[in-house]
């Protein structure tokens, strides 16, 4: 799942407050805020790993994979093997993108069909 292709990670956006400008401006008045972009480091960009529907698999053993992989209780595993079969897909942890690598690749060697992709902001 690595690509060679290198991305610019987005910028985070971080508010500052204005200079208060001249001693006589009275205290009350608000100057507003400042807006800066700063660039985000690729391991502080989430992604995320979803785990796609197939006609293969039996629920019960995807169900079995989740628990065992993820550490996810029963009624937790079956909810989202039931999202990942009524939806076509569900989203099981969110990290770094390395992490979550290795979550979709463990994935595929259990037989399941998972993807990476970069979580919403």
């Amino acid at each position: 799942m690595s690509s060679s292709a290198s991305t610019t990670a987005p910028a985070a956006v971080v508010r500052a407050q204005a200079p208060r400008g001249e001693a006589g401006r009275d205290a009350g008045e608000q100057t507003g805020t400042l807006l800066v972009e700063q660039p985000l480091h690729a391991a502080d960009v989430p992604w995320q790993v979803v785990v796609w529907n197939d006609p293969v698999n039996l629920m019960s053993y995807v169900a079995w994979v989740f628990r065992r992989h993820f550490g996810l209780d029963a009624p937790t595993a079956e909810q989202r093997m039931m999202q990942v079969h009524t939806d076509g897909r569900a989203t099981l942890a969110d990290g770094n993108r390395e992490v979550m690598e290795r979550h979709a690749e463990a994935m595929h060697e259990y037989g399941l069909w998972a993807t990476v992709e970069r979580a919403p902001r």
